[in-house]
C-alpha cells in the first residue's frame, strides 16, 4: 500500500494568506486528517476559506472523503475548496489510482459543488461572505472555545 512518509515531508508551519476572497487556509491532502490544524487556522489565523488538494486513494476516498471535507467546512465554519486528482496516474511506477470527487463545501456543511471519480474541469461558486458571518453569528463557535 501507499506510504505518504516515504514520497513527501511533513510541512514546517501553518500556511495562512490574504486573497481577494478572504483569508485562505493552506494545506494538503493527509492534512484533513488532523482537525487540530484546521482549528488553528479558523481560530488563531481567521481564515474563511480551507484549501484542501488531495490524491485520496480509491478505498480511503469512497469511504472518508465527503465526510472530511464536509466535517472540515463544519466544525471551522469555513468554506472548503478541495481539488481533488482523479483516475489512474503514475502508469509506469505503482500504477496509483486516486479517488477524485473534487468538490466546495460551504460552512454548514453543503457541497455547492462536486465532480464524479473521472471527471476534470471547473466548477465555479460563489464564496459569500454574508454566508459565513451569517453561519459565525448562529453558532459563535470562536466565542465559546
Amino acid at each position: 500500500g501507499l506510504v505518504e512518509s516515504q514520497q513527501t515531508l511533513a510541512g514546517a508551519e501553518v500556511v495562512a494568506c490574504d486573497s481577494p476572497m478572504g483569508k485562505l487556509g493552506v494545506t494538503v491532502c493527509y492534512d484533513v486528517r488532523f482537525p487540530e490544524l484546521f482549528q488553528k487556522l479558523r481560530f488563531q489565523h481567521g481564515v474563511d476559506i480551507l484549501l484542501i488538494p488531495s490524491a485520496f486513494s480509491m478505498p480511503t476516498g469512497e469511504a472518508h472523503w465527503e465526510l472530511l471535507m464536509r466535517t472540515r467546512a463544519l466544525e471551522c465554519q469555513c468554506y472548503v475548496l478541495a481539488a481533488a486528482q482523479a483516475g489512474k496516474h503514475n502508469e509506469d511506477g505503482n500504477q496509483r489510482q486516486s479517488w477524485g470527487h473534487a468538490m466546495a463545501v460551504d460552512p454548514w456543511g453543503k457541497v455547492l459543488a462536486e465532480f464524479d471519480g473521472s471527471s476534470s474541469g471547473v466548477k465555479v461558486v460563489e464564496i459569500l461572505p454574508e454566508k459565513l458571518q451569517e453561519v459565525r453569528q448562529k453558532m459563535p463557535l470562536a466565542d465559546q472555545r
